[in-house]
């Protein structure tokens, strides 16, 4: 078979020519890097705010709460709207494709972009909310509907899936290198910025018409499953070394040409809107054949059992569930919680950080900007370094150790974000950057191997749309540090940190529970088919 080929439904389809995919690739990782996700980058921006008075007329002669409130604001919204536009971005891409989706993704930036340049000039609404929120949400439109370009080609998967992420981390330093420019060259305004900004979905706008293809090589939902599995939508390994022995071949009695290839819609991880078409999977046996499904292949029986293992027998717990028993169920509702606490304490942080740093060391703007400044650059640089490190941890520990390296880094974290001490504090910076991604990246991957790739968008959307709606109490908290606890940020932070520690310590104890049910399970039934064996004829 060509490599050049991929696989849609039960046909065969050329891919297009090398330069044309390698294009394509090149094409949305310069996009990525410049407009996925630049509105993570606050931090970095918000100095440049300030100089340029942006909500300066909030100023009172006493202070200026209410400007920095309005200002931390821009990203309370801006978070929100991203996670909240997972499953609705879904559905368009679901509909009407990669090409679609990712113009409306460029006339959405255009808007944000067009409404930053002239927000000073604005007076019937306030332009600077509105583009900074329209950055946002222009953002997954733009980012989401590349993703299947890992199929491009075939063999590479993983490492185009890395490449885009790491670019979508990376956007984060498009401030960053703004404030450098601002700070060391030349005062480049708001308006000049955006100005020359609008190139940017100009090139996305003529990327989708000219170079992008209008199906996509590859659902999400695959793609969560070739990197659970290794194993693509025809039942065949990625990598040949995962080929199976013949006599183990044989002992499937299986045929991996003889079973037809599922009907898959248009998706992606954060956005998909998929039912639950698979069947109910037996959570109690690992060694029994005759309960998987019929149209799986030998491979995919191979790598599922490998996974059942190296889960710690967490997946498939939750397979062929319908998505409403998923989303009732305490593994769905737990999880919510656990990542709804982790994404309000990186976002408050990211707000918050130099008023959070000016307290805890006693007003010395200098240090204060320095540690701003070094979480500026570590930010994009954190998810760029621990790619590869969280795919070794993913696919070598079981779901509950990963859970437990979550939480205890989390907590480790929050611990950190209350001292007044130096080394602690970059320590914990250090940590946070590389956490973020681990964290993202760990949610997702819990959510495929408990729930399945049939609704894994659906699940995965649905907990990070609720994380995005529970972002609004991010402001609740900046006005309470600001009003009540007069700029100490120890009250929030350490009720966030006893958070994490309540619902960490649920998450833990009920995934353990379940491994050991599931142990308990199989032991009897292990028993029974001993007992069966042992009855004569």
């Amino acid at each position: 078979m060509s490599p050049d080929t991929h696989y849609n439904d039960s046909n065969i389809i050329e891919l297009p020519s090398l330069t044309k995919r390698v294009t394509q690739i090149v094409c949305s990782i310069i996009w990525c890097l410049l407009a996925a996700g630049p509105v993570f980058g606050f931090a970095a921006l918000k100095p440049i705010l300030l100089a340029e008075g942006v909500y300066s007329e909030k100023c009172t002669a006493k202070d200026c709460i209410e400007q920095d409130l309005s200002l931390n604001f821009l990203f309370t919204i801006a978070c929100m709207v991203t996670n909240i536009s997972a499953l609705p971005v879904g559905s368009i891409l679901d509909s009407y494709g990669p090409k679609v989706t990712g113009i409306i993704g460029s006339f959405i930036i255009l808007l944000g972009s067009l409404s930053l340049q002239n927000a000073k000039f604005i007076n019937w609404f306030d332009g600077y909310l509105f583009g900074y929120t329209f950055l946002a949400l222009g953002g997954p439109f733009v980012f989401i509907s590349c993703f299947q370009l890992a199929n491009s080609f075939p063999k590479n998967s993983g490492l185009i899936l890395a490449l885009l992420t790491g670019s979508f981390d990376s956007s984060s330093a498009l401030f960053l290198i703004y404030r450098v420019i601002y700070n060391n060259y030349f005062e480049l305004s708001l308006n000049q910025f955006f100005t020359y900004y609008l190139i940017v979905p100009l090139f996305i706008f003529v990327c989708q018409l000219y170079v992008m293809p209008v199906d996509s090589y590859k659902t999400i939902g695959t793609l969560a499953k070739i990197a659970e599995t290794a194993i693509d939508e025809t039942g065949k390994p990625m990598n040949r070394d995962l080929l199976l022995p013949q006599d183990r071949r044989e002992s499937f009695n299986s045929d991996i040409q003889s079973f037809p290839q599922p009907s898959i819609t248009e998706t992606t991880s954060l956005l998909m809107n998929a039912g639950s078409h698979s069947r109910r999977a037996s959570v109690i046996s690992r060694s029994s054949y005759a309960s998987r499904n019929s149209v799986k292949s030998v491979y995919e029986q191979d790598a599922e059992d490998k996974l059942i293992n190296s889960s710690g027998g967490v997946f498939g717990i939750m397979h062929g569930y319908t998505i409403t028993e998923q989303l009732k169920s305490p593994w769905f509702l737990l999880m919510t919680l656990f990542t709804t606490i982790q994404m309000l304490r990186i976002n408050y942080f990211v707000a918050t950080i130099k008023a959070q740093e000016l307290f805890l060391y006693h007003g010395d703007e200098d240090l204060a900007t320095t540690i701003n400044h070094f979480f500026d650059l570590a930010l994009p640089l954190g998810g760029l370094i621990s790619i590869p490190f969280i795919g070794l941890l993913l696919d070598n520990l079981t779901t509950l150790t990963i859970l437990m390296i979550l939480s205890i880094v989390s907590i480790f974290i929050g611990i950190m974000g209350i001292l007044s001490w130096l080394p602690g504090t970059y320590l914990g910076i250090v940590c946070l950057v590389v956490y973020r991604p681990f964290y993202y990246t760990a949610v997702s991957d819990f959510c495929a191997k408990v729930f399945g790739f049939d609704t894994f968008g659906t699940v995965y959307g649905t907990i990070i749309a609720f994380s995005g709606v529970c972002n609004i109490l991010q402001q609740s908290m900046d006005k309470l540090t600001h009003e009540i606890f007069h700029m100490n940020p120890i009250p929030i932070n350490s009720v966030l940190t006893l958070l994490t520690f309540i619902f960490a310590v649920s998450l833990i104890g009920y995934v353990r529970s379940q491994e050991l049910e599931l142990k308990r399970k199989n032991l009897e039934l292990e028993a029974q088919e001993a007992t069966v064996r042992g009855i004569p004829n």
